[in-house]
């Protein structure tokens, strides 16, 4: 079966979260089966086995539990890109409208290196506006953005054309 379809059968669509209206895309459920977690680790990462990347940044905090697998199959550094108020240390951050609010995001400012080679991850593509304010915390950080990684994206939503600005290179394992 198509790593797709396996993930398709396995997401849980939750209606009326967070807001009225959002059909929300639930990963948690896959996160109990090893096997397929595994897999999707494994497809997310294969486009860019060759773009030797430095580091990969999760964003909260979905975005956390496949980047950091990501990057230990990669044999490369991984950071948080977090809620405003949830870092401990100096941090940047970037503000950003989401379909149902707006939010700050942010990272320490040290996390990322100058020239290092970037790889953001999150679960869900939808509009583009987390994601965008992610990329905008690579650039201050004076790094390169290599690519994007999904599992879910939500193309109704055209969220990839605002990354393309920032980056070509967006995978996403599922379309709705």
């Amino acid at each position: 079966m198509k790593l797709s379809s396996r993930i398709n059968d396995v997401i849980r669509t939750v209606p009326d979260f967070p807001k009225q209206g959002i059909q929300f895309k639930d990963i948690t459920p896959l996160l109990s089966d090893p096997v397929l977690c595994a897999d999707i680790a494994d497809a997310l990462i294969d486009p860019f086995k060759e773009k030797q990347i430095d580091i990969i940044a999760g964003v909260e905090s979905r975005g956390f539990i496949f980047g950091l697998m990501m990057a230990g199959r990669l044999n490369c550094g991984f950071t948080l890109i977090r809620k405003k108020g949830k870092l401990p240390a100096k941090t940047m951050e970037s503000e950003y409208d989401l379909e149902y609010g707006s939010a700050v995001i942010e990272i320490h400012d040290d996390a990322i290196k100058p020239n290092q080679r970037v790889l953001l991850h999150d679960d869900l593509l939808a509009t583009g506006g987390t994601a965008v304010a992610a990329s905008k915390l690579v650039r201050m950080s004076q790094a390169k953005l290599v690519g994007y990684s999904f599992i879910i994206e939500l193309g109704l939503l055209d969220g990839r054309k605002s990354l393309q600005p920032y980056s070509d290179n967006v995978v996403s394992l599922i379309k709705y």
